[in-house]
């Protein structure tokens, strides 16, 4: 019998090796011929007037944050929906359907907040 060890070690090792080989290959065989044109600022062909530093409003990186903490928990919906469309509903324990109603109320409760905090207003 193998040690188990030895599977996570390997798993370790080619979970370094993989990112740092690549990596360390284009350093190696990156033009290296920089000039002021190639150092300048692109920004869609046209040079910036004015200051080119624009500040956006931070509600609408929390737009965002609150988009994708939505969209994510409900991912974790699917699986639970598969298992609950796989068997028989009248066979189905009680507390995997009352877990799936307590993550769906939790899930509105978050909505209501962020709709009362005034959050999912765009402008």
């Amino acid at each position: 019998m193998q040690n188990p060890w030895v599977y996570l070690g390997l798993f370790l090792l080619v979970g370094i090796i993989i990112p740092i080989v690549p990596i360390a290959f284009s350093a190696l065989i990156a033009p290296r011929k920089p000039n002021p044109i190639k150092q300048s600022t692109y920004e869609c062909g046209i040079e910036t007037v004015g200051e080119s530093w624009v500040q956006f409003k931070a509600q609408y990186y929390v737009f965002a944050l609150v988009f994708l903490i939505f969209d994510v928990e409900t991912v974790f919906l699917f699986p639970w929906a598969l298992a609950l469309n796989a068997q028989n509903p009248a066979v189905l324990p009680a507390f995997i359907a009352i877990e799936g109603v307590i993550f769906i109320l939790i899930l509105v409760a978050g909505l209501v907040y962020t709709w009362r905090k005034g959050l999912l207003e765009w402008a």
